[in-house]
């Protein structure tokens, strides 16, 4: 087993008052089940729509909602909570944020414990706002938001659709997933360093089909494919995808493209190649399909049925772009470096990355074994990691091409 880049690190989620602060209790569960430590501050306001004790029992650690004690009677305690908080995170997360708490963070205000805390920052703050959209798009809000991403602050922009008023538009809190990607990202030293980029990933396999209900496939799940998407898109590039029958989730900010067939995939790809810097094609495209599909299901009858067989077309060798760099897969079970290079030569790929399948990797699995093979020959054998993190070291490569 690999160990989880989330495990062991220290992350303070700060709660504000927002219908949707139910959600940081899916947050903090998932981030403590990967292995982190979590504590919580929560504004006043927030107590209103969640308890502190829910978030303290999911957290396993006290929360903190005041600045000070609520009676000193009984004596105090010396304690300087807020610095000590600041000095032992590791990145702290507001999720969600209204726009009352970014107006305050953007002008410094320390006027209670979560905008206190954050006054002392040390560690990498990410915003995750959410609020009804007139007020998500009030321009005083867009100036404060734009305002702390340039003094360096981390945003999870909110989604688009229904909102807690009924009505409809962007608001909404991003998902929990959506949030803790994030967080690996950038706690795993990842920037955002693909911003203005327009990114051409297509994953999945594709299905030939022999009739109606039958058809060949292989066994890849999309997973690589997404996990790429998922990874340019938190870098800030503008991302495409081209997906082959899959049940992987994407963000809904990316671009969907659902094709079926390796012809249909090398029509999309065609259309989309040119207004992109870089394709990325880890589809497991079929090399093979029916040399004639049946209109009709073809009955079961004794004895075999012969299945004739014919090339596909090869969508690598036949992208001609004159604009984006092209980033191709080899899957190998024999002279695996040796049958990529050649690959990586014969398409005129910029780079080429090797899977290597085994017992713990590759099809099926969130872990992948690469070695990333440049066209100078250089290569880059990485260990097993998880998907989301192969990603992010492909486009630690890649980013130099674009």
């Amino acid at each position: 087993m690999i160990k989880d880049p989330l495990s062991g690190k220290k992350i303070i989620l700060g709660v504000t008052g927002c219908i949707a602060a139910y959600k940081s209790c899916l947050i903090v569960r998932e981030l403590v089940k990967r292995g982190a430590q979590v504590k919580v501050v929560m504004t006043p306001s927030a107590t209103e729509f969640i308890t502190p004790l829910t978030l303290a029992t999911l957290s396993h650690n006290e929360v903190i909602v005041n600045t000070f004690p609520a009676s000193q009677k009984d004596g105090a305690n010396l304690s300087t909570w807020h610095i000590d908080y600041s000095l032992w995170a590791d990145l702290i997360l507001i999720a969600p944020a209204t726009i009352n708490t970014i107006a305050k963070f953007s002008y410094g205000f320390a006027d209670n414990a979560l905008t206190t805390l954050v006054t002392a920052l040390r560690c990498p703050l990410v915003i995750a706002p959410a609020a009804d959209v007139d007020m998500y798009n009030n321009p005083i809000n867009k100036e404060n938001m734009e305002k702390l991403e340039r003094l360096g602050y981390y945003f999870i922009y909110p989604e688009s659709g229904e909102l807690a008023s009924g009505l409809t538009g962007d608001g909404r809190l991003a998902e929990p997933s959506k949030i803790i990607d994030a967080i690996e990202l950038i706690l795993s030293g990842f920037k955002q360093d693909l911003k203005e980029k327009k990114i051409l990933v297509s994953a999945g396999p594709t299905y030939e089909d022999i009739d109606p209900v039958r058809f060949i496939g292989n066994r890849s799940s999309g997973k690589m494919g997404y996990a790429i998407a998922k990874a340019a898109f938190l870098r800030g590039a503008d991302v495409t995808l081209i997906s082959g029958p899959s049940s992987q989730n994407i963000y809904p900010e990316i671009i969907k493209t659902n094709v079926r067939s390796a012809i249909e995939m090398e029509r999309a790809i065609k259309r989309e190649v040119e207004k992109n810097h870089l394709l990325i094609m880890s589809a497991a495209v079929s090399d093979f399909r029916p040399a004639k599909t049946s209109s009709n299901k073809i009955k079961k009858k004794s004895g075999a049925i012969d299945l004739k067989l014919e090339m596909n077309i090869d969508i690598l060798s036949s992208i001609k772009s004159t604009k984006a760099k092209v980033v191709g897969f080899a899957l190998e079970t024999q002279n695996e470096v040796k049958n990529a290079k050649k690959k990586l030569k014969e398409k005129n790929l910029d780079m080429i990355v090797l899977n290597s399948p085994g017992k713990e990797s590759g099809f099926e699995v969130d872990i992948n074994k690469v070695t990333i093979i440049k066209q100078t020959g250089n290569q880059i054998k990485l260990p097993l990691l998880s998907k989301f993190q192969v990603a992010n070291r492909i486009l630690n490569e890649v980013k130099n091409l674009i």
